[in-house]
């Protein structure tokens, strides 16, 4: 689907999209319609009393006399003085949704009469992100089952302003495309090797990536992501992005992201009932390498370090046992009670190789760490762990930006001491079912020092089980638009 800009004109074909703000007021377009069709807009409205201009409820007019469009669409905006980025992104993906079911090969979208800047490169960037599939692996898919849209007109009273504010907003989508794409892949093609190679491809954007094998990973001393790793088949691997598009002497900014590409839970094994999930055990390695992504597509100006720690973990005569002592690259001791409290470990080594690297000014990390972090905030929100107040609050003010929303979970002393091993330094379990996902936030902070840092526990929000305006059923990518709009509004040159 091709994706331009053009001026505020009827089009000559397709299907044409125009707005109804509250109260069922027309805007411009919508008014020029209902005169070039002879009342037509107007009499659609009065035979549909619901439809009242509720923003993202749509009303579908096929046939329409007096003009050459085939269809035209008329979507809900509510209140104009309220149409933010957000709205107007949801407005795009729902009219985008509406366009692939009923199978239009071509539309324009009308919707003047907004006073948000940007305004139609939101709607753009919606219908972009709605657009999503992931159909490689359909083979018997009819062509009349598939969308027909090829073409997407987006009107504008200044396109050229349009048409660049779009084309930042489209190397996001690019990242979050990525990581849909990687977070969605079975992990019989995506493992740890293959997972590094596909990062491998962010060369061809001025990414420089390193793949750490294991022969490398286990003189660095990573004892902790190598015992999740030893009893599959697949080798472990630890890759390193660097996007240096900041000063030479400015300190780096981290993401850190976990990467069990499947995840059995080892030897304490998980029931098999919805195992199959346990692909999206990669979601935060998928997020940090899209984010990658977006910030060199639109040449962010930082120097951004992603590092991903990748594992399977499977059972096996060579796998992990519970009791295990391992030793991480921190030189601290990790009594392995669970083997199932995987991505701790594998975290444990990335965030100490990324601070004794790369002393960056923060650190945040992303993982589906705990199935307790739904228990306690659902599917519509992430915990958010942090030691540093500051960083917490950006993050927070930058996942309500683009509705990718966090909730602050405490840490505490308390919480530590209930990690303390009888025989290590410190256990990957407490022992107790109560405060799980802060207990395993707790364990993370052993392994940051004294940088800066967040945990974002994002195991609710990497697969959705519906569709919403924006987000098609399946991988969300959650975190690559909040993380992206960190950097942006606070850490670039």
């Amino acid at each position: 689907m091709k994706i331009s800009f053009a001026d505020l004109s009827l089009p000559k074909k397709g299907a044409v999209v125009a707005g109804i703000l509250s109260d069922g007021a027309l805007t411009p377009a919508a008014a020029s319609l209902d005169e070039k069709t002879g009342g037509l807009v107007g009499r659609a409205l009065a035979a549909a009393p619901r439809f009242k201009g509720k923003r993202e409820d749509l009303l579908s007019i096929v046939a329409p006399s007096g003009i050459d469009a085939d269809r035209i669409l008329l979507v809900g905006l509510g209140d104009a003085g309220k149409l933010d980025a957000i709205a107007l992104q949801k407005v795009g993906g729902v009219v985008l949704a509406n366009l692939f079911r009923m199978k239009d090969a071509e539309a324009t979208i009308l919707l003047d009469g907004v006073e948000a800047e940007d305004s139609a490169a939101d709607v753009a960037f919606g219908a972009l992100l709605r657009s999503y599939r992931f159909d490689k692996y359909r083979t018997t898919r009819k062509p009349e089952a598939l969308p027909a849209l090829a073409k997407l007109t987006v009107g504008s009273a200044n396109k050229a302003a349009a048409k660049k504010a779009f084309a930042r907003l489209e190397k996001i989508a690019d990242g979050v495309f990525l990581t849909r794409d990687l977070v969605t892949e079975p992990a019989n093609v995506l493992y740890p090797e293959s997972f590094a190679e596909r990062c491998l491809e962010l060369a061809s954007l001025g990414v420089e990536v390193e793949v750490l094998d294991e022969k490398k990973m286990k003189k660095l001393g990573m004892g902790a992501l190598l015992g999740v790793g030893q009893g599959s088949v697949r080798d472990s691997r630890l890759v390193v992005m660097q996007w240096k598009g900041g000063k030479d002497k400015d300190q780096p900014v981290a993401f850190v992201g976990k990467g069990v590409t499947f995840d059995t839970g080892g030897i304490s094994i998980k029931p098999a009932g919805g195992m199959e999930d346990m692909k999206w055990d990669m979601g935060g390695a998928g997020v940090v390498t899209g984010l990658m992504k977006a910030l060199a597509g639109r040449k962010a100006k930082v120097n951004a370090v992603g590092v991903i720690g990748l594992a399977e973990n499977m059972p096996s005569g060579s796998a992990q046992r519970p009791g295990d002592v391992v030793t991480s690259m921190s030189g601290q001791t990790i009594e392995v009670l669970n083997t199932d409290a995987e991505g701790r470990l594998v975290l444990a080594d990335a965030l100490w190789y990324a601070q004794d690297r790369f002393k960056p000014r923060f650190m945040v990390n992303l993982a589906t760490l705990t199935g307790a972090i739904i228990v306690s905030l659902g599917t519509d929100y992430a915990g958010l762990f942090a030691n540093d107040d500051e960083l917490s609050d950006r993050l927070t003010a930058a996942g309500k930006a683009v509705e990718e929303h966090l909730w602050r979970m405490p840490l505490g002393d308390s919480y530590d001491r209930q990690i303390d091993s009888d025989i290590a330094d410190v256990k990957n379990i407490s022992g107790s079912r109560n405060g799980g996902a802060i207990v395993a936030g707790q364990f993370l902070q052993r392994f940051v020092n004294k940088t800066p840092w967040a945990h974002l526990d994002i195991a609710g929000v990497t697969w959705s089980k519906k569709d919403t305006p924006t987000v098609p059923k399946g991988g969300t990518a959650f975190g690559v638009r909040l993380l992206d709009r960190l950097v942006a509004d606070h850490y670039e040159g």
